[in-house]
């Protein structure tokens, strides 16, 4: 393999030719004299050619000094701009971030407040993934993003933004033909819609107060990839299904979906900001986790109280 350039000894001896002095050169680098005397010694040893003539009294470049003079020069100049520009980026946000976002918390609140954070941000640009299943941030390349989950440990730092409550929900209709379940037990004579990335789609797990734990084996005529596919089905009346509370919500309260089963819960999960752990974040990715934190640890529609 090619021995690399000395890029040191280069720089330096672009400020020495800059300023025909090694003390200029010195002070200018913030290096010690015989430092910058020995790194024109080392490229001159390395390239086997005198690049100055120097006495106590004279200094002069010799034509390959002069030669390598300029193409230090401008090696030179181009490091200090991709430096500048680097510190820039890290100081003001500009540049892209990648971020993913459950599908409908995605769709129904991530999207919409995006307009708001780009108004603040023209220099930055979101790359936005939405996906329901569990995304290998390092591995995709992203930058940071929202999880709605009882999350294990990882290497990946996360910050809790509010709770996700889940309710057992039926039309009007279902229920007056069916009954009301009470006990998770009753759900067993139900048509149960389930959602594929439950931790336990096969399985659903119950608490209540008392700290009674009752699983259940859901069958029902659907299953989705994506909760929110479900609400046309449950509003038919074709059955009963846990929805988190940013999903059905406004079903809920306009009455098209009941509550059941409200003394018993699953179990608990919350809405996550995670990212990569490994190093400073560039100031354009710190910029929309700020603007996330904020806007999602709030309430996030009308009677919203699991917001902080």
């Amino acid at each position: 393999m090619s021995r690399l350039p000395d890029l040191e000894a280069l720089a330096i001896f672009a400020r020495v030719a800059e300023t025909q002095s090694f003390s200029g050169a010195a002070e200018t680098l913030g290096l010690s004299k015989a430092t910058v005397s020995k790194a024109v010694t080392r490229l001159e040893q390395q390239l086997k050619t005198t690049l100055l003539h120097r006495t106590s009294r004279r200094f002069a470049l010799t034509d390959a000094g002069r030669t390598l003079a300029a193409r230090a020069a401008h090696m030179l100049a181009e490091a200090e701009g991709a430096v500048s520009e680097a510190l820039d980026m890290s100081v003001t946000p500009r540049g892209l971030v990648r971020l993913a976002a459950p599908m409908s918390f995605g769709m129904g609140y991530v999207a919409p407040a995006l307009p708001e954070f780009l108004a603040r941000h023209p220099d930055v640009s979101v790359d936005l993934h939405l996906s329901d299943e569990v995304i290998d941030l390092v591995g995709g390349g992203f930058d940071c993003a929202l999880r709605i989950a009882a999350l294990a440990d990882s290497s990946l730092t996360a910050r809790r933004l509010r709770p996700v409550e889940r309710f057992v929900v039926a039309s009007p209709d279902y229920l007056a033909q069916r009954g009301r379940p009470t006990h998770p037990d009753d759900l067993k004579r139900h048509a149960c819609l389930g959602y594929a990335y439950m931790p336990t789609p096969d399985v659903w797990r119950f608490v209540n107060d008392a700290g009674e734990e009752v699983a259940v084996r859901p069958a029902g005529p659907l299953r989705a990839n994506n909760s929110d596919a479900l609400l046309p089905s449950l509003c038919a009346g074709l059955g009963l299904s846990p929805l988190p509370d940013f999903i059905c919500w406004k079903d809920v309260a306009e009455g098209r979906l009941e509550p059941v089963m409200t003394d018993w819960r699953l179990p608990p999960i919350a809405l996550h900001l995670v990212a990569p752990s490994s190093g400073p974040r560039p100031a354009r990715v710190t910029a929309l986790m700020d603007f996330l934190g904020k806007r999602f640890s709030g309430p996030l529609w009308p009677g919203d109280t699991a917001g902080r």
